[in-house]
């Protein structure tokens, strides 16, 4: 396929971008500084330099002609979503430029605390670690949410991947993924392998305009 990946240089973008090398599609990367691009120089790899996700029009020459869109944006912490809200403002503008260029198809990254308690989840979290992460970090979420809504209100055939902590242990490929609910005990996944899933999620149309918890 030939893809768009926004938020490229993050640490899930940087796995998405290297992941779909790996599997032979043309990725554009879009980034706000190029030197924070930690992939190798790849014949099938343009990285391009757009510095403001605010506004559609100067996303439109990145987007058109694509197969797929993946969204690694968010905030990296609760004082960054709270000074500057990035990932709902960003989603708005990357739907319409896929809008106008007529590409469905989105695959974007949330989180698992966004969505309700999973069915079957366990009195403490249910009672204690959901509430007290959601009351830590109201503002980071209130960004992701913001960002579901205009996900939700696109035209996009989109996913969103609700993942739970991430780590920097390696990409395995195996892990549990429930389509339209958060995963049962699911504490933690590798931000590698949040990529694998935002990448496999493309070909699946069962995850079409649905969300996907994923976890180990």
């Amino acid at each position: 396929m030939k893809l768009t990946v926004f938020g490229a240089t993050g640490g899930v973008g940087r796995h998405v971008v290297q992941q779909a090398l790996d599997s032979g599609h043309q990725v554009t990367a879009v980034v706000r500084d190029p030197a924070r691009l930690p992939v190798p120089a790849h014949p099938r790899l343009e990285v391009v330099t757009v510095p403001d996700l605010t506004h559609h029009e100067p996303l439109l020459p990145h987007v058109a002609g694509r197969d797929a869109v993946i969204s690694a944006v968010g905030p990296t912490n609760n004082a960054q979503a709270k000074s500057t809200p990035i990932a709902g403002t960003a989603l708005r503008s990357i739907a319409t430029a896929m809008d106008r260029a007529g590409v469905r198809r989105l695959s974007a990254i949330s989180a698992a605390p966004v969505g309700p308690v999973a069915e079957g989840e366990g009195a403490l979290t249910r009672v204690m670690v959901y509430p007290l992460l959601r009351r830590m970090l109201r503002d980071l979420y209130a960004d992701l949410a913001a960002m579901e809504q205009a996900i939700s209100a696109s035209n996009t055939q989109w996913t969103v991947v609700r993942p739970p902590k991430l780590t920097d242990k390696p990409h395995t490929g195996t892990y549990r993924r429930v389509i339209g609910d958060n995963v049962p005990g699911g504490m933690t996944i590798s931000r590698a392998d949040v990529a694998d899933a935002l990448l496999t999620c493309l070909a699946d149309p069962d995850t079409v305009r649905h969300t996907v918890g994923i976890a180990n």
